[in-house]
């Protein structure tokens, strides 16, 4: 079942990513990517996280000598929180929300800015894959053009 849904939640994911990069911002594209996309990761990661700390499927049992009952105070807490398929999967499923989220924000906010595609490209490509060092460069990099739009009179 883990794998399945780690499989599915990566393909919505990538399908989405696609949509970001490749479609017209039109607003069904941007809502379809919102809700298609973004919530629905939400909705999984909020079901499949209270079925696992509810202890309901896949408890994470913190077992032998030592162990550490999972948790999030301490990284062995939290490592214990991984230690189980349905621990991976959330998490998993936690970046990738995010991600998505944080990409059509910056579509969303370099369309806004007048940035075209080809410069928004590689900031969206690195959000998928490193999302809060993209988020950091691109907060850096329309740093100068929002501060002009504001001034002009375009900002809030």
């Amino acid at each position: 079942m883990w794998s399945a849904l780690f499989t599915f939640t990566n393909g919505l994911a990538v399908v989405a990513w696609l949509a970001l990069l490749l479609l017209p911002r039109i607003a069904l594209v941007r809502s379809a990517i919102m809700f298609a996309g973004v919530a629905l990761l939400c909705l999984i990661y909020a079901v499949c996280f209270g079925l696992v700390v509810s202890g309901n499927l896949d408890p994470v049992v913190a077992v032998g000598a030592g162990a550490v009952k999972p948790g999030f105070g301490s990284i062995p807490a939290v490592r214990a929180i991984f230690a189980s398929d349905g621990g991976v999967v959330i998490g998993w499923t936690h970046y990738l929300a995010f991600d998505l989220f944080t990409g059509l924000w910056i579509a969303s906010d370099a369309d806004n800015k007048g940035y075209g595609r080809v410069i928004q490209a590689p900031f969206l490509a690195a959000t998928f894959i490193a999302g809060p060092i993209s988020l950091l460069f691109w907060l850096l990099a329309r740093e100068r053009r929002a501060r002009a739009v504001a001034r002009a009179g375009g900002g809030r």
